[in-house]
């Protein structure tokens, strides 16, 4: 099987030449460069302030070493263990099971954890979910998200405006039937591929909080306690704004999500598997 990090490489490449290619067929150069600002500045903007948004969102609450030791010094464990500068923390009043992480760099990271993952969770298994989001921390996946999104926000732009974009399809050739085609399959082959990119992350930050922690069965048992609870408690901020739902641990939905190549996890088993295998 494909290293993690050499699979994101590569499906970042992919979604980088399929840019390229509708770009081509369907703005031209000119269509290109508007559709990568356009969806570059979005992004941007989320890059560097979508942390305090999701967090008010949320409604979460910081702690500190005072008002939550045990919660907070175990943060501060594993962020040593990982050689990480200390995020703030977070904890959110949410009876679902779920935890997540979220800011620019390592430098101003906040990982955060519901009511209900502390309740259900024991304090080791609790801390491999923790090395988990610490995991996504260290391995600048915001910055990864942010860049395939940006990748894929562009290529729905040219495909939704390809055709009003300066030359137009017709003058370069492409015919008006596969043009429209171009319009309906791209958006499905970005989101398919920034999908597949944050399934890949999800693998690698299962790996990483795994040796943060020191402890791959302590993170298999969380992974299959959280399943069990998520899918049966809802959410309803989550309902509210499904596009935060990549961000938790574990699909936060009431519907379960997608499954296969439309899940943006995947799938708890596997997850378990690799870990277990990881013990042995």
């Amino acid at each position: 099987m494909l290293g993690n990090w050499f699979k994101t490489t590569i499906l970042m490449a992919g979604i980088v030449v399929l840019f390229g290619a509708v770009g081509a067929a369907l703005g031209g150069a000119s269509g290109m460069l508007l559709a990568l600002i356009f969806a570059g500045a979005m992004n941007v903007y989320a890059y560097w302030f979508s942390d305090k948004a999701v967090l008010k969102m949320y409604n979460a609450r910081e702690v500190v070493a005072q008002n939550s030791p045990k919660f907070y010094n175990m943060v501060r464990e594993l962020a040593e263990n990982a050689n990480l500068p200390m995020p703030k923390v977070y904890i959110i009043d949410e009876a679902q099971p779920n935890a997540f992480a979220t800011g620019r760099d390592p430098q101003h990271a906040a990982v955060a954890a519901t009511t209900g993952i502390m309740r259900i969770l024991s304090e080791r298994e609790l801390r491999g979910v923790m090395a988990h989001e610490l995991a996504h921390v260290k391995n600048r996946d915001t910055l990864i998200s942010t860049i395939s999104a940006t990748v894929a926000g562009a290529i729905s732009a040219i495909a939704q405006f390809g055709m009003l974009f300066s030359g137009g399809a017709r003058d370069r050739g492409v015919h008006p039937a596969f043009a429209i085609l171009i319009m309906i399959l791209a958006p499905m082959a970005a989101m398919l591929i920034q999908m597949a990119i944050s399934r890949a992350r999800e693998f690698e930050a299962d790996k990483a909080g795994a040796e943060i922690s020191h402890d791959p069965q302590a993170l298999a048992s969380a992974l299959q306690k959280i399943h069990n609870y998520a899918h049966q408690i809802p959410m309803d901020t989550a309902e509210q704004h499904p596009e935060t739902a990549q961000m938790m641990i574990i699909n936060p939905l009431s519907s379960g999500g997608l499954k296969g190549l439309f899940s943006t996890h995947p799938q708890t088993e596997e997850r378990v598997a690799r870990l277990m295998a990881m013990v042995a």
